[in-house]
């Protein structure tokens, strides 16, 4: 079998698109001076990155000035938090209890508190309105968890932080409100426009979207001013230093537009396999985990009650199958994942689950396959 139809861990990585290599090859090995020079080919270089840059922002509804390349969603994520908690260090940050490390790990440094989810992992609005006090300068509430796939309610968020600021400014308190959205897992399936979401910042990963590992962007509204996180010669408007990557940068953008004018098409072909997975997963007795409703179409999370999930990932990839026991970044931890603890689930439970995520290359006969062998792995046929 060929080792990208046993491939059901897209939420980790995604294969990088030719047409993103191909878009990558200028910038390699022809334009490949330092946009900072001064001599001609340099500014012709730093041309191409305008462009590449207004490309991205039009495809987010974003103004160029806006777009901050990154090395991907983890330092974007960091830029966010920091930048904004160390302008506002006696300030309070919101987080949701389900964010990705990246979120919760700069979390930690600050006064902050963790909004509950429902076990839906859905993000409890009430309970964000009690927590939005005087004192808090950010919330950060993801678009799409990347373990469980429950689409977050953005808008309602947004809705709900343009309140408070109204009122902020009914009684004269001057501290501002910024709300923040991780997106990495989002942008191939829905809508992500800064305006229409109604987020201040947004984190987009090129290595989730068939892009180059190690790219993206942190979307920065003109309100927001966060604090460098990167110290050096200035680039990306002195908020990340360091020799801009066209390559990189054009591989991200090239990825966005394939993502961004295939949603449709990727939604259609991946809802049927989604549905098809979790019948007969359940008919194995696999309980979905996540709201059935609102997640992304490509998200296939499940408890096996009494399964270590450690040992029915082993036995997949026996089989030549790939699959996840919850987020790739803390794969190597022996603990429960905090986002199925957070949504009311047990250790046990926890540590029975796992994460099985579609993409490009997934067909209905991969996805039967791959069936197939967890009907063998359960001695069911």
């Amino acid at each position: 079998m060929n080792t990208i139809n046993g491939y059901f861990d897209y939420a980790a990585a995604t294969p990088q698109d030719k047409a993103v290599t191909k878009a990558q090859e200028l910038y390699l090995h022809e334009v490949f001076y330092n946009p900072s020079a001064l001599y001609t080919p340099a500014i012709e270089a730093r041309d191409a990155l305008a462009e590449i840059r207004h490309g991205v922002a039009q495809l987010l509804g974003a103004k160029p000035s806006e777009i901050v390349f990154t090395s991907g969603g983890t330092e974007a994520n960091n830029l966010a938090i920091h930048g904004v908690m160390e302008r506002f260090p006696d300030k309070k940050l919101l987080v949701s209890a389900v964010e990705h490390d990246s979120v919760l790990n700069p979390a930690k440094k600050y006064r902050h508190e963790k909004v509950a989810v429902s076990v839906e992992g859905k993000v409890i609005l009430d309970d964000l309105r009690n927590k939005l006090d005087d004192d808090v300068v950010l919330v950060s509430i993801m678009l799409v968890n990347n373990e469980v796939g429950t689409v977050q309610p953005i808008k309602e968020v947004a809705e709900l932080v343009a309140s408070v600021r109204k009122e902020r400014l009914k009684n004269n308190n001057d501290t501002p409100l910024f709300l923040h959205t991780d997106a990495c897992q989002a942008v191939q399936f829905l809508d992500c426009t800064v305006a229409r979401l109604g987020v201040d910042m947004m984190t987009l990963n090129g290595g989730k979207i068939y892009g180059p590992k190690q790219s993206g962007c942190l979307v920065i509204g003109s309100r927001v001013h966060p604090v460098p996180q990167m110290l050096g010669g200035g680039q990306e408007y002195g908020l990340r230093s360091g020799t801009e990557s066209l390559a990189q940068s054009s591989g991200f953008m090239t990825a966005l537009s394939l993502v961004h004018h295939k949603k449709q098409e990727a939604v259609r072909r991946l809802k049927p396999i989604q549905d098809y997975l979790i019948t007969e997963i359940e008919n194995l007795g696999g309980v979905c985990n996540g709201s059935k409703k609102e997640r992304v179409v490509n998200n296939v999370h499940v408890t096996f009650s009494g399964v270590d999930n450690e040992t029915l990932l082993y036995k997949l990839d026996q089989r030549g199958f790939m699959v996840a026991t919850g987020s790739a970044c803390s794969a190597q931890k022996d603990s429960a994942s905090h986002v199925l603890l957070a949504m009311g689930m047990s250790e046990e439970q926890a540590k029975s689950s796992i994460r099985i995520t579609t993409g490009k290359y997934t067909t209905q006969a991969s996805a039967e396959q791959f069936i197939a062998a967890l009907k063998d792995i359960f001695g069911t046929k």
